[in-house]
């Protein structure tokens, strides 16, 4: 592991769905059910396109392919009903990586999610998982202009937790969270959710990536590596 460039490290920013919690077949589910009451098949195919974005662009996008009838902000509502159904009763956290955030939060540093969730799912999934208390800030993508790829939700979540975008560390699981992380200046680990083709040129941009995903991350190697980032005392 090649030791990184040293800088000042004030906060770790999480993604939520695919990199702390195993969610993102559920979110597939809820997309399934949404699409099947209109008479459209959803494949996982079809889902991989948005898997990174928020789930506002998500309905917008499909409103606009299928002229579906509702609002985009009404099958937004619909799908986190559906979603939720399934989600509260399966929904896990990677061990691992909740091992690393809790060496993060152990070693005194700040943590914080950033999320394309919409705001009342963040906070009933992340009760229902018992991570909320572990949390010192929590965005969703929807309390911002633009999801990702845009740096939008990233450079929010350092102005909530009062420190500067080039002092944080993300980890993300989709090619549009690491350009996202990117664009804000931020440091990268990216832990794959999509291992099983080929991975989109945007992962070479992380700073530390784990090519296998979640069967190749570990928490320590993560947290030695953002401690070989901290700046001496």
């Amino acid at each position: 592991m090649k030791p990184p460039p040293r800088c000042r490290v004030s906060a770790v920013i999480f993604d939520v769905d695919g990199t702390l919690l195993d969610s993102e077949e559920n979110y597939y589910l809820a997309d399934k059910k949404l699409l099947e009451r209109y008479g459209i098949t959803f494949s996982k195919e079809d889902k991989e396109r948005y898997i990174g974005g928020s789930n506002r662009d998500m309905m917008l996008d499909l409103k606009r392919r299928f002229a579906l009838p509702e609002s985009a902000e009404e099958l937004g509502e619909l799908k986190n009903m559906l979603y939720l159904e399934i989600a509260m009763t399966s929904t896990r956290v990677y061990p691992e990586m909740k091992r690393f955030l809790q060496l993060v939060r152990e070693d005194g540093t700040p943590v914080a999610v950033a999320s394309g969730s919409s705001p009342p799912v963040l906070e009933r999934l992340l009760a229902a998982v018992d991570l909320e208390k572990e949390l010192d800030v929590v965005v969703s993508a929807e309390e911002v202009s633009r999801g990702k790829p845009a740096p939008d939700i990233f450079l929010e979540t350092a102005r909530r937790l009062g420190v500067q975008p080039q002092e944080c560390v993300v980890v993300e699981d989709s090619q549009y969270g690491v350009e996202a992380a990117r664009r804000a200046f931020m440091r990268c680990i990216a832990v794959p959710y999509l291992v099983e083709k080929p991975l989109a040129d945007s992962f070479i941009m992380a700073d530390l990536l784990f090519e296998g995903g979640m069967r190749e991350f570990s928490a320590e190697e993560a947290f030695s590596w953002v401690k070989g980032l901290a700046l001496p005392d």
